[in-house]
């Protein structure tokens, strides 16, 4: 048992890939929404209270740098854990830094690489909300 625990935002328009994602983080005791673009996701990022958010890159509507730009203007939402999940370009590498994106893989991936991500980006998460677990 891992004891890991929060809930993570799977934006990508791939089924197939919020569907891989989606397990694997399952497995490992996360709770996991997803949402089709990044249009969705600024839909009901309020209402899921995410703990970590990932994101593809080109997908309809709204594409993921955009997302994490409009993530991070929202004074609700600008200290959320975001993670690119893509086929990044140097391109996509830089502009998601522009935008405040936090971590990157590559697709395609090996699940115990997306799990360690989405752990560590949730405690950093922890730590930046302040919880201590000693007491």
């Amino acid at each position: 048992m891992s004891g890991a625990s929060g809930r993570v935002l799977v934006v990508d328009d791939s089924k197939g890939i919020r569907q891989l994602i989606k397990v694997n983080l399952e497995l490992e005791g996360l709770e996991v929404v997803t949402a089709v673009d990044g249009a969705e996701c600024l839909d009901v990022v309020h209402q899921v209270r995410p703990d970590v958010i990932t994101l593809d890159v080109v997908m309809p509507r709204l594409d993921g740098l955009s997302t994490a730009a409009r993530l991070r203007a929202d004074p609700r939402t600008r200290d959320l854990p975001l993670a690119i999940v893509s086929a990044c370009t140097q391109y996509e590498v830089e502009s998601g830094l522009d935008a405040g994106v936090d971590a990157f893989l590559p697709k395609p991936f090996e699940p115990d690489e997306l799990v360690r991500l989405v752990k560590g980006l949730l405690e950093r998460s922890d730590r930046r909300d302040g919880v201590c677990s000693g007491g």
